[in-house]
C-alpha cells in the first residue's frame, strides 16, 4: 500500500487578494497604448450614427436591375444584402420582419413586376414613413463604362438642387434620400475619406441620380491648397436611373398616404396606349382599302378596243 501524504502537504494555499489600490495597467493595441478612461469619454461624446440599410429584390428581377441593386450595394458600406422577397408579400409584414432580423433602421427594395417594370421603396423601418418610386432611364456601371472610379467604402458628399426645398413632399424625400444613402461617420467597412459626389437633381418632377468622382491633380506644382475648388474636377463613375415619385406613406410599405403623384402614369396605362395607337393603324388600312373597291365599282374602267388584237 501507497503512504498517506501529510496533511500539510493536501493543504491547498490561500489566493493573494489583488490590491485594490494599483492601477490597471493600460490596453497595448496596433497603434499603441490605450487609457481605458479615454476611451470611455470619447465614447460617451457627441451622436453615434448607427444607421445600417437592408438592400434585397423581389423574385424574377430582369438581370438588368438586379446589376442595378448590385451596384447600389458597392456603393453603400453601411448596407445589408439579403435575399429575394415574393413581391406579393411587400406589403409590410414579410419585409419589416427581415429588417428587424437583421437589426437595420432602413430598407431598400426593389420590385420588378412583369419583368419589365421597376419600382424602388425606400422605407424607414419600422415607424415609416416610406416611399414608392417608378425607376426609368436605368444605365449600370457595367453598361456604360466609364473613366470614373473612385475608392469603394468611402463616405459620400450628398448633393440635392434648390426644388428639393419648395414643397413639403420634397423636403420629406430628401431627409428620406440623406438618412439612406449618406454612410454614418467611422463605420467599420467606410473609409474616411470623401471622394465622390452623389447627384440628386428634380427635373420635370423626376429625381435623377448621378455619381461622380472628385479628381484632383497629384504634382506637387499643382497641388491644390485646403478649401481650393479650382482645379478640381468631376468624372461621372455610374450608375445612372431616374425615379419618379408614386406615393409617399405614412407607415413602413404601407399605411396612410400623405402624398399622391397627381401626374403619375402607370406603365400598363402607357402600354395599353401604344396598343391602341397600333391598332388604329390597322384599322386605317382596312378602311382604306374598303374605299379603294368602292371607288372602283364606282367608277368602272371603259373597255379597251385594242385588249382582244393580239389574241389571235
Amino acid at each position: 500500500m501507497g503512504k498517506k501524504r501529510k496533511h500539510s502537504e493536501t493543504q491547498v494555499e490561500a489566493p493573494v487578494k489583488k490590491d485594490e489600490s494599483a492601477p490597471d495597467r493600460p490596453k497595448r493595441t496596433l497603434m499603441g497604448w490605450k487609457d481605458k478612461g479615454e476611451v470611455k469619454e470619447s465614447s460617451s461624446q457627441g451622436f453615434w450614427n448607427k444607421e445600417k440599410v437592408m438592400v434585397t429584390c423581389s423574385r424574377r428581377i430582369n438581370y438588368r436591375y438586379r446589376h442595378l441593386m448590385l451596384n447600389m450595394v458597392s456603393l453603400l458600406p453601411h448596407c445589408k444584402k439579403d435575399n429575394k422577397v415574393e413581391s406579393r408579400s411587400s406589403n409590410g409584414a414579410t419585409l419589416n420582419e427581415l429588417i428587424g432580423l437583421r437589426s437595420c433602421s432602413s430598407c431598400l427594395f426593389f420590385e420588378c413586376r412583369k419583368h419589365q417594370d421597376l419600382y424602388l421603396w425606400m422605407a424607414r423601418c419600422p415607424g415609416g414613413p416610406s416611399v414608392k418610386f417608378l425607376v426609368n432611364a436605368v444605365h449600370t456601371m457595367e453598361e456604360l463604362k466609364l473613366t470614373g472610379n473612385h475608392l469603394k467604402g468611402s463616405r459620400p458628399i450628398l448633393t440635392f438642387s434648390a426644388n428639393f426645398e419648395k414643397d413639403a413632399h420634397w423636403k420629406l424625400m430628401k431627409e428620406v434620400i440623406t438618412q439612406i444613402f449618406g454612410t454614418p461617420k467611422e463605420h467599420r467597412k467606410s473609409k474616411p475619406y470623401y471622394d465622390h459626389v452623389f447627384v440628386f437633381s428634380i427635373v420635370d418632377d423626376h429625381i435623377w441620380f448621378r455619381n461622380y468622382q472628385i479628381t484632383v491633380p497629384h504634382n506637387e506644382s499643382d497641388k491644390v491648397a485646403r478649401g481650393g475648388l479650382d482645379k478640381m474636377t468631376l468624372v461621372e463613375v455610374g450608375p445612372r436611373f431616374c425615379l419618379s415619385p408614386i406615393k409617399i406613406f405614412g407607415g413602413s410599405f404601407g399605411g396612410p398616404t400623405l402624398y399622391e403623384n397627381p401626374f403619375y402614369i402607370s406603365p400598363n396605362q402607357i402600354r395599353a396606349l401604344e396598343k391602341r395607337q397600333k391598332a388604329g393603324k390597322y384599322a386605317k388600312k382596312v378602311k382604306a382599302k374598303t374605299r379603294k373597291k368602292m371607288h372602283e365599282l364606282s367608277n368602272p374602267l371603259a373597255p379597251d378596243e385594242f385588249a382582244d388584237m393580239w389574241k389571235d
